[in-house]
């Protein structure tokens, strides 16, 4: 499936650190960082841009925050061709933690926002252009958002100045038909904005529906490591290298840092495929209760787990 207009961003960092805290040692972030960037991926997600006033070093890691000594001290001069990105979150940062681009070795800032926050995402993704940024804005849980609101912030999207809109399936809850729906809708919405897709895999589906949004014509691809992230995790970059045959991509370096630091970091810190997962898909529901359930080292009643969820019963 090869497609030179596709652009592939891992957010291993970003998104895996959901799982620790964000708790990666330098030596750990340096070598993803050298790995991707050897492999040739277009965009590296290092990480969250959050502001210290809402968030404590003792419990984040500095992958929460991402400061400009954070990220020098694991990439030193061997940024190559490979971008800079980082996400902030609507309501966890302000202005003044986001220095120009010319103060900053990150390329991208991607704003990620719910339906309802549309409007303080495009006031920050235009602060973030106007401070030399290359913008994206991830509207996430849409499979919970009704037509009428999903509507109404496309609306707002396409009237912006933000080149890139990515499609979320937060909760894994979406399938191929979803995918290819909302797909269309969001190009019709907003002609002339590129579309990106960032999946999660408590159903399995995340590089299945991956593909399908490739076929859709999305070209804005979000992947991770041995496919580390919140939870069930998301679409693995190793695969999604493989179907794209984009000669310019060398799976070799992933699979040796997948070796040399996943596979082993997979017997401490869980993420994949689990019943508590995968309930919480079916269900279209939040993950919280199923990391709860993993975290607790010890399976729950997973029938009790899927009725209380299903019924709406509030859980300890």
């Amino acid at each position: 499936m090869f497609r030179p207009q596709i652009k592939v961003l891992d957010c291993t960092v970003r998104d895996g650190g959901l799982i620790n805290k964000w708790q990666f040692s330098n030596d750990f972030v340096s070598k993803v960082f050298n790995a991707l960037s050897v492999a040739g991926i277009d965009y590296m997600e290092i990480g969250y841009k959050s502001s210290e006033k809402y968030f404590c070093r003792v419990e984040h890691g500095a992958w929460k925050f991402c400061t400009e000594d954070d990220i020098k001290r694991v990439i030193g001069d061997k940024k190559g061709d490979m971008k800079l990105s980082a996400m902030a979150d609507i309501g966890r940062i302000d202005a003044c933690d986001i220095y120009p681009k010319s103060e900053s070795v990150l390329d991208m800032i991607r704003v990620a926002c719910y339906a309802h926050e549309t409007d303080k995402a495009v006031s920050l993704a235009h602060l973030c252009q106007d401070k030399g940024y290359e913008v994206t804005i991830n509207l996430m849980a849409v499979s919970k958002v009704i037509e009428r609101d999903l509507d109404e912030a496309l609306n707002d999207l396409a009237k912006s100045s933000v080149p890139v809109i990515y499609l979320v399936d937060s909760f894994g809850a979406m399938y191929s038909e979803q995918i290819h729906f909302l797909a269309k809708k969001y190009f019709e919405a907003m002609p002339g904005k590129e579309l990106g897709i960032h999946t999660h895999n408590n159903q399995q589906l995340a590089f299945a529906n991956t593909i399908e949004a490739i076929i859709a014509g999305i070209n804005r691809i979000d992947a991770t490591i041995y496919g580390m992230g919140r939870g069930a995790g998301n679409c693995p970059l190793e695969l999604l290298m493989s179907f794209l045959r984009n000669p310019k991509f060398d799976i070799r370096p992933i699979l040796e840092v997948i070796q040399e630091l996943f596979i082993p970091l997979k017997a401490e810190v869980e993420w994949g495929y689990h019943i508590p997962y995968m309930i919480t898909g079916i269900l279209n529901e939040h993950p919280r209760s199923g990391m709860k359930a993993m975290a607790a080292k010890e399976m729950p009643d997973l029938r009790k787990l899927y009725e209380d969820l299903r019924d709406g019963t509030p859980l300890d």
